[in-house]
């Protein structure tokens, strides 16, 4: 049973993703429903028939007081059948139209709505561009990735469990009392009335202040990740209590933010016992009052009191699933402004695979200054022939980077184009375009996984031995087989740490370095690529690297100036310009900006700062 109603919806079903999904709440909630529609009705109609059956109980109960006025004997002949049927019904039907409604609402709909929502969601955002990430604190879009899936299933629970329910009740209380007198039904409308406005008043203002705590949460979860993710940097200059003052700062705001929101709900609850006060003693009093009339029974009286006194336990209970589903909404509608947002660098819709031939690499009058009109580059033409090995230099700032990111199309240029054997990278997918090129940057970051997983994301279906050879290649084998994690895991199957924290920066880079190797891809972007490396190894494996180079289109960007010594040819960039360009002998020989460097390297390194 249970697994029937789990099945009811997919939350992975196939669906066409949307690159600029809508901005407003309710149409970004009914995009991510569509699966759910059939389930939702069905969810609704189970609420509505709960309702009715319990306000069919408290109108029969009126019925079985006026009943019991009678004599006792008459009372089972003429009436025990009617009554046993009745025990039967609220044994058995009863049952069976509360247990169809939980079964819709916790089993169908409350384990798949989260997860089509994140599952949906995290798609959307892993789609985004590299400069989109750039923009953001990892931890903030991470929070808002797992608070608001939740925060949506939960708003959509509240719907069916207590509006929709609610809604039913009371509409069936209104119709129970007027069928016993219209005017029964008077104070009922009159608190329905004040209620609403009640429900108004407090709904305008919970979904802001939901948003505003939502907001400083999320803050709050940004500058403690932030923390945490740079310890090292906390840590060796020492500033424990600058960061304890940076967190306090946005503890504070959302303390502050979530009193004013607690607020609301304290006036909410003080109006709500006025309210629920009038409720009783309008509806009792009114019954009570036609009772001395003679023109209504005891049971009428009753089952008017039973009413006003479920309807009086149900406000509190309605009005906090309201609230509920309007904090879910402003905890939504923060996670859209990371997860509603467009995503800009998308493939033509006529883009094709990527056909490689000879590897030729072209920067047509390429320009791109990240938006802010400096730095980047600016028209800079540069060929690379298919199998040419050319190294890049050039001082901090000067745009080597940036070429790279355009290349890889990190980034959408803002002048010019780039182009591999001649087809625009823009025009081609942008995953054909990555699997072509194999990066080394010099940061060798990697993911929170084995070794052997890091190894094998180059090429997730070689084999156990090409992952060997490749670590073998990049000499990390034998001190990959020497590592051991905290829970255990050896060698291979041994745990690196968020970023790879766990190994030295030469042990990443080696990792990252046999990623590459076993890739294999044609056209290779080495960014730093030795640069976490010692002497002795990086001797080792250069040997490696030129081997690793044979056959393929190379872009090296490197400080150490031995490093690329041996390239066919080098370019000096500067200023988002090339202003040199040749062999390393041809450029000394020239004595020009690539000859200062040389001249001023200390232990293989240029200094790449300006001089006066």
């Amino acid at each position: 049973m249970f697994r029937f109603f789990e099945n009811l919806v997919d939350p992975y079903t196939p669906y066409e993703a949307d690159d600029a999904p809508p901005r407003r709440l309710w149409p970004f909630m009914r995009a991510y429903s569509v699966p759910f529609h059939r389930v939702f009705v069905l969810a609704a109609l189970s609420s509505i028939a709960v309702a009715a059956v319990e306000i069919g109980l408290i109108a029969y109960m009126g019925r079985v007081v006026d009943l019991l006025q009678g004599d006792p004997a008459e009372v089972w002949s003429r009436h025990g059948a009617e009554l046993l049927a009745v025990a039967i019904a609220i044994l058995t039907l009863r049952p069976a139209v509360q247990a169809l409604n939980v079964f819709v609402l916790n089993n169908a709909i409350m384990p798949n709505y989260g997860t089509l929502f994140r599952w949906r969601a995290h798609s959307h955002v892993l789609r985004q561009s590299v400069g989109w990430f750039e923009g953001d604190f990892a931890g903030r879009i991470a929070n808002r990735i797992m608070q608001t899936p939740p925060a949506a299933g939960e708003a959509v629970f509240q719907i069916f469990d207590a509006i929709t329910f609610a809604l039913a009740y009371i509409v069936g209380a209104a119709v129970l009392l007027a069928d016993a007198d219209p005017l029964l039904v008077l104070p009922l409308l009159i608190w329905a009335g004040l209620y609403g406005l009640l429900v108004r008043w407090t709904m305008t203002r919970i979904g802001p202040a939901s948003k505003a705590s939502s907001d400083a949460r999320s803050a709050v979860t940004g500058r403690v990740v932030d923390s945490y993710t740079n310890i090292h940097a906390v840590k060796l200059f020492a500033h424990h209590d600058q960061e304890l003052e940076y967190g306090r700062e946005a503890i504070e705001t959302a303390r502050r933010t979530f009193a004013r929101e607690m607020r609301l709900y304290t006036i909410m609850d003080v109006a709500l016992n006025l309210l629920n006060g009038l409720l009783i003693v309008g509806v009792v009093g009114w019954g009570i009052w036609l009772w001395v009339g003679g023109s209504a029974t005891v049971g009428v009286v009753a089952a008017a009191t039973a009413l006003a006194l479920r309807l009086n336990a149900m406000t509190g209970w309605i009005m906090w699933a309201l609230s509920s589903f309007f904090q879910n909404l402003g905890v939504i509608s923060e996670g859209m402004e990371t997860i509603a947002q467009p995503v800009t660098l998308t493939d033509d819709p006529a883009a094709r695979q990527l056909g490689l031939t000879r590897g030729d690499v072209a920067f047509e009058g390429v320009r791109h200054h990240y938006g802010v009109g400096q730095g980047g580059l600016e028209n800079l033409t540069l060929r690379i022939a298919g199998g040419e090995k050319v190294g890049i230099i050039g001082r901090s700032g000067a745009g080597k980077s940036t070429l790279v990111k355009l290349l890889l199309r990190f980034y959408d240029t803002e002048g010019g184009r780039i182009t591999i054997d001649g087809q625009d990278v823009s025009s081609v997918t942008q995953a054909s375009l990555r699997r072509a090129i194999g990066m080394v940057a010099q940061d060798g970051a990697l993911l929170h996984r084995s070794v052997r997983d890091n190894i094998l994301y180059g090429r997730p279906e070689a084999s156990e031995a090409d992952m060997i050879r490749a670590a073998r290649h990049a000499e990390a084998h034998e001190f990959i087989l020497s590592l051991r994690d905290g829970e255990g895991r050896q060698g291979y199957d041994a745990h690196v740490g968020e970023r790879g924290v766990k190994l030295s920066g030469g042990q990443r880079q080696r990792i990252t370095l046999a990623r590459v190797i076993l890739k294999d891809a044609p056209i290779l972007v080495l960014d730093e690529a030795t640069s976490a490396l010692d002497s002795e190894v990086e001797a080792a494996i250069q040997d490696t690297l030129y081997g690793v180079m044979e056959g393929k289109t190379v872009i090296a960007i490197a400080h150490r100036l031995s490093t690329i010594a041996r390239m066919d040819r080098i370019v000096v960039i500067d200023e988002g310009r090339i202003v040199e360009e040749g062999t390393h002998a041809a450029l000394l020989a020239r004595g020009g900006l690539y000859a200062q460097f040389w001249a001023r390297q200390s232990g293989g390194f240029i200094h790449t700062e300006k001089t006066a």
